[in-house]
Formats: structure tokens, C-alpha cells, sequence
């Protein structure tokens, strides 16, 4: 039986960090930031969300009705605490969702959200001046017997894409019965309409350059499109700064 207080946190909190998207076209190693023309296939329809600037975050909800909430890299507070971490505002965003889904389940499930709005982050007037806000991005579930692995093996894992993340629709369920908003749904079409150079890559994305997040009505820019395969098999992302800095510099 999982009893949060007997848990080893150290292998929770590794176990549920969320693995960094790869970008669409190649990041060149030695170009600092730059783009190679190489880039991702899909094949089969193609979900574009948007990208949203702001903090990633995490709700980690465990079989004994408990839950957690961490940043990309580290656990900040869990039900029951009296002092919580306030870093980046993540903590006062998320607790009442938190604890709006605690219940017992069979499997740890972690809930990946965007925070984003918050003037303690560098792009919060992209957002207006609304209150800070949230967004689900991706979901997963944790076999409760990966508890039991070595920390170097549960990285390892992690890095390799062992994580098991919800499909799309399965995805928008999930939301839909939590009432949780998630990332902008921008598009779906087939992956052979993606342009394959970098150029025409920026020009494919400019119909989606202001933000469908804006916390008062008044949109600035979006960060870019994450791209995902409907079963979650694929997913890059297509930031703007690095397509910008890409044609910029080839423009000398």
C-alpha cells in the first residue's frame, strides 16, 4: 500500500519531471541557438498547440488520495504541508487544483501544466493584465513499481522516452472532466503539410504568432507551436525566437 509519507521523494520527484520537448528542425551544436535543415517527419494527422511562455509546473497525484506540486525540476509543497516553496507563484496557482483532484487511484498520475501571466515571469505582458493562469499541456501515468527502481536507472529511463503520456483525445477527457483549460488547440492537419527548410518553417507559423492565452483579452505574441502526433508517439516544438535567430543570422 503507497503512503506518501513513507515514499523516497527523491524517486517521485525524478520519476514525474517532464522531458524536454526536441525542436522541429535540429538545433545546430556549435550555431548558439541556430537551426539546422533537418527536421522531424510526421506522418498522419499533426495536433498544433500553442507554445505557452510561462513556467512549467506539475500536480502529482498519488494512490493514497495525497498530492504534490513541483516545478520542472523540483517538489514544492504537498497536501498537508504548513510551508510551501513560493517560487515563481506556481504553488498559489495550482494548490486549489490540486486539491480539487485528490483521490485514490491505482497509479501515480501527474498533470503537466504551463503558469504563466504571473509578473514574476519574463513574458507575463504577452498575457495582458489578467491574473496569472494555468494551462494543461500533458498528462501520464506512473506504474507504482517504478517506485522501487534505482535514481540512475529511473534517468536513464526518463531521457529515453520511457514516460507514458496520454494520447490527444484522452488528453482533452481528462480536462473536460477536471474543468482544467488547456494549451490552445491552433490546428490539425496532415504531417506532409509541413514545409521541411527553415525559411518556409517560419513562414508556416506566422498565422499563429499572437497568442490564443491572453489572460484579458489583450494578446501579444505566442511563444510557437508544439507539434504532436494524435497518440503522443511525436512531439517537437517550433519556437519563433529560434527561427527568427536562424534567418537572421544567415541574412549577414
Amino acid at each position: 500500500m503507497f503512503h506518501l509519507a513513507d515514499a523516497d521523494l527523491r524517486v517521485l520527484n525524478s520519476l514525474t519531471k517532464y522531458p524536454s520537448i526536441p525542436t522541429h528542425h535540429r538545433l545546430d551544436p556549435h550555431g548558439k541557438g541556430s537551426l539546422l535543415e533537418e527536421c522531424a517527419v510526421f506522418t498522419g494527422p499533426v495536433v498544433a498547440t500553442e507554445k505557452v511562455d510561462g513556467t512549467n509546473a506539475r500536480i502529482i497525484l498519488t494512490p493514497d488520495g495525497s498530492w504534490l506540486i513541483g516545478s520542472r525540476d523540483e517538489l514544492l509543497t504537498a497536501s498537508g504541508d504548513i510551508v510551501a516553496n513560493p517560487a515563481l507563484g506556481i504553488v498559489d496557482a495550482l494548490r486549489g487544483l490540486a486539491e480539487s483532484l485528490r483521490g485514490e487511484r491505482d497509479a501515480v498520475e501527474v498533470y503537466y501544466l504551463e503558469v504563466y501571466g504571473s509578473k514574476k515571469l519574463p513574458a507575463w505582458r504577452q498575457y495582458g493584465q489578467g491574473e496569472p493562469a494555468h494551462r494543461l499541456f500533458d498528462l501520464a501515468t506512473i506504474p507504482l513499481d517504478l517506485l522501487a527502481w534505482d535514481p540512475a536507472d529511473i534517468s536513464r529511463w526518463r531521457d529515453g522516452g520511457g514516460q507514458s503520456f496520454a494520447a490527444e483525445a484522452d488528453l482533452a477527457e481528462a480536462a473536460r472532466r477536471a474543468a482544467i483549460p488547456m494549451t490552445p488547440r491552433l490546428a490539425t492537419f496532415d504531417g506532409g503539410e509541413l514545409p521541411g527548410g527553415v525559411e518556409d518553417m517560419r513562414a508556416f507559423l506566422e498565422p499563429f504568432k499572437r497568442t490564443q492565452a491572453a489572460t484579458d483579452g489583450t494578446a501579444g505574441d505566442s511563444e510557437g507551436v508544439v507539434l504532436r502526433a494524435p497518440d503522443r508517439s511525436l512531439i517537437t516544438k517550433a519556437r519563433f525566437q529560434d527561427y527568427d535567430r536562424t534567418l537572421k543570422r544567415r541574412a549577414r
